[in-house]
């Protein structure tokens, strides 16, 4: 599977799903409890996992407008049957070039998931200063650090997990990607902006039933790997040979890192 295919974001749904920080979750429903209803923009939307996964803990009815670059994964998002209360739409814009557009009109909330480690900085304080500039409330999810661990260890895991970190910087469309320093540089761009800011983790732990899933990430590292040159290519296959043949037999664990966030502006801050 080729990361940001429908096919990897529905795999990679349920383990969203189980990973989103509860606290940062009750942080936000407590936020919007006193709307009437909520106007919500998801950036990089995918096929709808943000709204399938908050939706049901805001308990107020809901307008989403979902944006992606993708037109397949914007249909699929389109397709989707919402909960009671819960209104969609749908459009198709670049967040490099349409950033400004896609915060444009009347929007209480704006959501992300698994989006922040993609961007450059630049593009970050940009989205920084236009959400300030609106006093919106954001909520980041997902956003993939350096907290990495694989049971039972290998010698060249070290060499292959710093390979991929050094991937996750490479320029994903946005720029020069912040990858594994994402979650820190937002949260800190975010305080600086006046926001207080309510932070958790949210990571994956993959055991060994989940086994599918595990080789998929290993196939992705693999690929972010070999293209990074981390390894001697004889020593890359070994490792992945090994790594492989651990989880098919059901041996192999992994703890892989992310970091939720929700930023609340002060309201009594002026601009």
């Amino acid at each position: 599977m080729k990361p940001f295919s429908a096919g990897w974001l529905a795999a990679r749904e349920p383990h969203d799903q189980r990973a989103r920080n509860p606290a940062v979750l009750d942080a936000l429903a407590a936020a919007v409890a006193g709307l009437s209803s909520i106007r919500i923009v998801d950036l990089g939307c995918g096929t709808g996992a943000t709204l399938r996964a908050i939706a049901p803990r805001l308990r107020v009815p809901q307008h989403w407008h979902c944006v992606d670059n993708d037109l397949g994964l914007l249909e699929r998002a389109a397709r989707l049957e919402p909960p009671s209360g819960v209104a969609i739409s749908t459009k198709a814009l670049d967040l490099v070039r349409d950033l400004e557009a896609a915060l444009d009109g009347p929007i209480d909330l704006v959501t992300a998931s698994a989006l922040f480690d993609l961007v450059s900085d630049a593009w970050l304080e940009r989205f920084v200063v236009e959400t300030a500039a609106r006093r919106l409330p954001a909520y980041i999810a997902l956003t993939h650090d350096d907290d990495i661990a694989i049971e039972p260890s290998d010698p060249l895991d070290d060499a292959a997990i710093a390979a991929v970190c050094r991937h996750q910087r490479r320029d994903k469309g946005f720029g020069p990607a912040l990858g594994p320093g994402a979650a820190k540089a937002a949260v800190a761009r975010f305080e600086r902006a006046g926001y207080r800011v309510i932070a958790g983790r949210s990571d994956w732990r993959l055991e060994p039933a989940d086994g599918e899933m595990q080789a998929a990430v290993l196939d992705v590292w693999a690929g972010a790997a070999s293209e990074e040159g981390g390894l001697p290519l004889a020593e890359g296959v070994a490792w992945l040979t090994r790594r492989r043949d651990l989880v098919a037999a059901g041996r192999s664990a992994m703890h892989l890192g992310h970091v939720d966030f929700l930023a609340l502006p002060d309201r009594n801050r002026q601009h």
